[in-house]
């Protein structure tokens, strides 16, 4: 099994970090090079992730189509958040995401993310060989784009606004 651990520093709210790393659609944009979508075959395809909820992701991995149905198994808004593959490609998947606001006012992101390939003995070759550095460099990929939506006024397309205070 393999666990590897990301640390992101993001310029803004630990609310809208927080709300961004749940968007089924910042999700997709971090992921474009695999042609990754959310499909209907369960639970949601668009929106923010909420506790109990699933999703299944279809992405192009190695060349071979893959899917991968995750469900959220911890929510503490806007702290913590897990989700763990119920079906995919791996023998065990668990993303767990903490969120810290920092004294700068800046928030801190680490991933903690298990997984063990399947396939006993050539799954420990494949996570040696390549699986640890590939999933390494999507976990970056991933939080680059979020803190760089998170960073600019690009987050007002993902999360939804409140109401403008009512001043007359």
């Amino acid at each position: 099994m393999v666990a590897l651990e990301e640390f992101t520093i993001v310029r803004a709210p630990i609310e809208r970090c927080f709300d961004l790393a749940r968007s089924v659609e910042v999700h997709l944009a971090g992921n474009l090079h695999s042609g990754e979508m959310a499909v209907a075959t369960a639970g949601v395809t668009s929106g923010l992730i909420a506790m109990g909820q699933r999703v299944t992701w279809r992405a192009k991995h190695f060349g071979i189509w893959h899917n991968l149905t995750s469900e959220i198994t911890a929510l503490e808004r806007p702290a913590y958040f897990q989700d763990r593959m119920l079906r995919g490609p791996f023998r065990f998947m668990q993303h767990d995401h903490f969120f810290r606001r920092l004294p700068s006012g800046e928030t801190e992101m680490k991933d903690a993310f298990c997984f063990a390939a399947p396939l006993p003995v050539l799954g420990i070759l494949a996570e040696i060989v390549f699986l640890r550095r590939y999933m390494r460099a999507l976990l970056q990929e991933r939080n680059s784009v979020l803190k760089q939506i998170a960073e600019s006024s690009e987050w007002t397309k993902y999360l939804p606004q409140a109401p403008a205070a009512n001043l007359g």
